[in-house]
């Protein structure tokens, strides 16, 4: 059977029988990949801890005839030890590959993966604070999916900004005359912080007040889950911690 290497992201595992489990992963070149790791769940197994969630790996798969299999995978970036003993990284973690996991093929490209394993670094070294990591990890994700959120310009019209309603369901930001009644409203202050977070401004990020922090991450979770049409378990656990 003809094998295929490439560099990958472990989203996601489940156990299959005794002693095996299905790997899902984003890869760098061949998008999402389920395949099967067998043997991982013994305490033999030459490759187990390098296939959990947050893991970066080389794999080498052969195509079986409905799952591929993992015949060996080689350490790229070991995050998951540093990201498990702390509970807000690895709840953002959590997020991060849920919403990975929630792309569809045609999105699931090689920058989509650079900047999961990216989001997953700075989470393990403790650049920012998690939330902030995960808040830019989403809008970028988002951007990269096509779906950057309006923020200088009204996301209807066009009609040059500064403005102040937000408006998931059109898009970002909205001027007075195209927002519907009743619509939320942002602070300067949020937006701005939104424009950090998408240009990875870390600066700015970090100096952003609590009460700006916690209101962008609600717009941005309640952003990327319309646009993915479905909701991501796991911001339910995700602190804003500052």
């Amino acid at each position: 059977m003809p094998t295929y290497r490439d560099e990958v992201v472990v989203l996601r595992t489940h156990k299959l029988g005794e002693a095996d489990r299905i790997v899902t992963m984003l890869s760098r070149r061949h998008g999402k990949l389920r395949a099967v790791a067998k043997g991982v769940r013994r305490t033999s197994s030459r490759f187990g801890s390098r296939l959990e969630p947050f893991m970066v790996a080389d794999v080498l798969l052969y195509e079986g005839r409905s799952l591929d299999i993992v015949q060996q995978a080689d350490s790229l970036g070991a995050y998951g030890a540093e990201i498990a003993t702390h509970y807000d990284r690895y709840t953002a973690a959590h997020a991060m590959v849920e919403t990975a996991d929630r792309l569809n093929e045609a999105e699931a490209t090689p920058q989509q993966y650079l900047l999961l394993v990216g989001g997953l670094r700075a989470l393990s070294r403790g650049d920012h604070a998690a939330r902030a990591i995960l808040d830019s990890y989403l809008l970028r994700a988002m951007a990269l999916s096509g779906w950057a959120p309006g923020l200088d310009e009204c996301a209807r019209c066009g009609r040059p900004g500064p403005h102040e309603g937000f408006v998931v369901q059109l898009g970002g930001a909205v001027c007075v005359s195209c927002a519907p009644a009743g619509s939320p409203r942002a602070h300067p202050e949020t937006i701005a912080l939104l424009r950090a977070l998408m240009a990875g401004e870390w600066d700015a990020v970090d100096a952003a007040t609590a009460s700006a922090t916690a209101a962008a991450s609600g717009l941005i979770a309640a952003y990327t889950q319309w646009h993915l049409e479905r909701g991501i378990r796991s911001l339910s656990h995700v602190e804003t911690v500052r």
